[in-house]
């Protein structure tokens, strides 16, 4: 078996960073498919493959089918979107064709349908956790039944030499054989820090571009979080301010509980994880270690472990920082898709 004998396809792909960790281990990414028409510039422009903006509902066997054409080796991934997942959607756990679940019983469709010889799915852990919810036994159940060999665990990213404390549940499955992923590359001896990740960039101040990377751009503060920032320690958070810059919510019992918003990042430790609001200051502890700023676009693409060539929007036009930081917090660490890939790799004996 050669890799060149083997299709993958990266349903809900977003920008590609699961398609990009699979084309860093040399697979033949075909497609990437998602509903949002604004990450087709970055899918197409950094992974050699097309994007097909469409919502994965209205996929059929038989264009998945095309799309894998005469491959030896079919590879079915994906991520679906992990908003549905929050702890509000288990008011009626138990209705099958409830919205929230809609869109891994497409994926699951698609599998009964087109039969790919391996499967790797990505998603929140809080999935796995959920024993009122039908949806992932649902989805285990369909693979053995189908005959898939399966796989799946709750991933500390940092163990895989990801900087960010992210966990997430990943699941893999073959029709070949037994599967699974490749042991841990790290432990919290030598965990990739922040300072490994970013300190070497050049400062900025923020609401400033680097002249020499337009990606490199830390939002622009108000003023009193200005003040708010400069009170705060490293790796401290509003806690450490004074009690005049606290909000109000903050004072009460319930306040508490979010004791790292308005946090300083720390240099020795990975980064929290990187959300679709990792850019603002006053959304998680997303302050830069040192710098009175919330960490830039730049730095938060590192942080999801994407190479610096890596490219994000069309230099010709005008671009939105709110868009790409979106991107950019929505996307699977690419190292993730490299250990994934590196798995299958194994599991063929590439």
């Amino acid at each position: 078996m050669e890799i060149k004998d083997i299709a993958v396809v990266d349903l809900f792909c977003g920008i590609g960073g699961l398609a990009h960790g699979f084309l860093r281990e040399g697979f033949n990414v075909v497609a990437g498919i998602d509903i949002d028409e604004s990450c087709r510039y970055a899918f197409e422009k950094n992974n050699k493959s097309k994007f097909i903006s469409k919502s994965v509902t209205e996929l059929s066997s038989s264009e998945l089918n095309e799309l894998f054409g005469t491959s030896k080796i079919k590879v079915l991934v994906g991520c679906a979107p992990c908003q549905p997942f929050s702890s509000y959607t288990f008011k009626d756990p138990d209705k099958k064709d409830n919205e929230k679940w809609k869109l891994l019983y497409e994926f699951q469709r698609l599998i009964l349908e087109t039969k790919p010889d391996i499967v790797s799915m990505e998603n929140v852990s809080q999935l796995i956790n959920f024993k009122k919810a039908p949806v992932f036994n649902d989805f285990i159940e369909t693979l053995k039944n189908e005959g898939y060999f399966t796989h799946f665990e709750i991933v500390n990213c940092p163990e895989y030499g990801i900087p960010q404390k992210r966990k997430r549940l990943v699941l893999i499955a073959s029709k070949l054989g037994n599967i699974d992923l490749i042991p841990k590359t790290h432990n919290k001896d030598n965990f990739v820090t922040v300072k490994d990740a970013i300190g070497k960039l050049p400062p900025i101040e923020d609401g400033e571009f680097h002249p020499d990377d337009k990606l490199h751009f830390a939002r622009k503060l108000s003023p009193t979080n200005k003040i708010r920032i400069k009170n705060t320690p490293y790796g401290g958070s509003w806690i450490d301010w004074p009690e005049d810059l606290k909000l109000e919510c903050h004072k009460k019992e319930s306040g508490k509980s979010y004791s790292s918003v308005y946090g300083r990042m720390k240099w020795d430790e990975p980064s929290p994880t990187m959300t679709t609001h990792c850019v603002g200051y006053g959304n998680g502890r997303f302050g830069h270690p040192e710098q009175d700023r919330g960490i830039s676009l730049r730095e938060a693409s590192i942080l999801q472990t994407f190479p610096k060539k890596y490219t994000f929007f069309n230099k010709n036009k005008d671009f939105s920082t709110v868009l790409i930081a979106k991107q950019i917090g929505n996307a699977v660490p690419v190292r993730l898709g490299e250990i994934i890939a590196q798995s299958i790799k194994k599991h063929l004996s590439i």
